[in-house]
């Protein structure tokens, strides 16, 4: 695993709770919890302004081929997406 995999887990879970306005901490936030569920209500527009924020956050652009054929359906997925554009290299 990679050892700032956690920064990066924590630094995405601050970004989607800004962006859905929720009074969690990063630490309340399952991996496993859904981005489409009942606490996240993400829509798809809004995983767009997640993205951008992620990209400011990490200070590291998210290359358009990370997004070709991949569905986001969990925080992990998007931890993962992070991870993969930190690291220049697919996190599976």
């Amino acid at each position: 695993m990679n050892p700032d995999r956690d920064g990066i887990a924590e630094a995405v879970k601050r970004v989607v709770i800004a962006e859905r306005g929720l009074a969690l901490q990063p630490s309340e936030l399952s991996d496993d919890e859904p981005l489409g569920g009942e606490t996240l209500r993400i829509s798809s527009m809004r995983l767009l302004g997640i993205f951008t924020r992620l990209e400011d956050e990490l200070d590291s652009p998210l290359p358009d081929d990370l997004f070709a054929g991949r569905s986001y359906e969990t925080v992990r997925d998007l931890v993962d997406l992070a991870v993969e554009g930190a690291e220049g290299s697919p996190a599976r």
